[in-house]
């Protein structure tokens, strides 16, 4: 029995510069990162990052200038078909023939991967995603949510290992939205490894357990969720008091202490240096009492903004 790979995804040194008549463009560059097998993996990145760039190359659909890329320990040049064969992509446009029905573009995309018809999900992968009573419709028919959960399916039909799905919630509804996403983590619970772009970070902090963010052809960051969440050193204290207040007390002005109503203060502070306690100790002493208290921290939309920013500056300084 061959040994199932650690990474589900490894580039190496992965390049790609685009030539044309206004010049060249360097779309990647040097591009090194390994994806956990069984992971469920966010790509960021704004636009023109080199997101699509990426996944297009793991697709086949772009030629890389230089480095090397597996999937699923498949070498996607030297092992075209193994490699092909590892990856379902579902991409960012709607690419289905108007007058195919779901059930027939399911049969035709398993047929192209050559799965024998004893061994195919058709009706198993559409009844997963909702889609069992418009199996027989026009595709032309479908909604939009609809038909990028179609897309899902054509990824899937011949069950690979990995799925990469680029921006597949865009213009889905919140209910086909939850849909999806219950099928896809039913499949990475099952062992797929999922890679998803999206510019929704709020799906990306819920779902994924491990995040890189690319930033003009560069990996800026690649952690863990937990550990990039904690790159924020900064938190915000509401308190919402009995006391009717005109002003902050002066005891709280070294936190920016500021009203947010009669009764309500917001206080900024840094966790890496300020104990709560002392925090608390301050409002005691100024005759507070507390009737309410809640905490809120930075997400991952600060993270990235944060980190992309840097990244600009630097390169705009070593541009200098």
């Amino acid at each position: 029995m061959t040994a199932m790979p650690d990474y589900a995804i490894e580039v190496e040194g992965l390049t790609k510069l685009y030539k044309g008549a206004n010049g060249e463009k360097l779309a990647l560059d040097n591009v090194s990162l390994k994806i956990p097998r069984g992971s469920f993996f966010a790509l960021l990145g704004p636009n023109g990052a080199g997101k699509s760039t990426f996944i297009n190359i793991l697709a086949g659909l772009v030629t890389k200038t230089s480095g090397t890329a597996k999937i699923w320990g498949h070498d996607i040049e030297t092992e075209m078909r193994a490699a092909r064969c590892s990856i379902g992509i579902v991409p960012q446009e709607l690419n289905l023939d108007a007058f195919f029905t779901p059930r027939q573009a399911m049969e035709l995309q398993a047929g192209l991967y050559g799965v024998p018809k004893q061994e195919r999900r058709t009706d198993e992968i559409l009844a997963a995603l909702g889609l069992s009573d418009k199996a027989d419709s026009y595709s032309r028919s479908l909604s939009g949510g609809m038909r990028r959960r179609l897309l899902v399916g054509k990824a899937m039909v011949h069950m690979p290992p990995v799925l990469v799905l680029d921006e597949p919630t865009a213009g889905v509804d919140i209910e086909l939205r939850q849909q999806l996403w219950a099928y896809v983590k039913e499949l990475n619970k099952a062992g797929v490894t999922i890679v998803l772009t999206t510019h929704y970070l709020e799906e990306a902090e819920e779902l994924c357990d491990e995040i890189a963010i690319i930033n003009k052809g560069n990996v800026i960051a690649h952690e863990d969720k937990r550990s990039l969440l904690r790159r924020i050193d900064h938190k915000t204290l509401v308190l919402t008091v009995k006391n009717e207040l005109n002003a902050v007390p002066e005891e709280l002005t070294p936190w920016g202490a500021e009203l947010k109503a009669a009764n309500q203060i917001a206080l900024n502070y840094r966790p890496s240096n300020t104990q709560m306690a002392e925090i608390l100790n301050a409002i005691q002493g100024c005759g507070l009492a507390i009737t309410d208290l809640s905490t809120e921290e930075g997400d991952l939309e600060d993270i990235f903004l944060m980190l992309t920013r840097d990244n600009d500056k630097a390169r705009a300084g070593k541009a200098a």
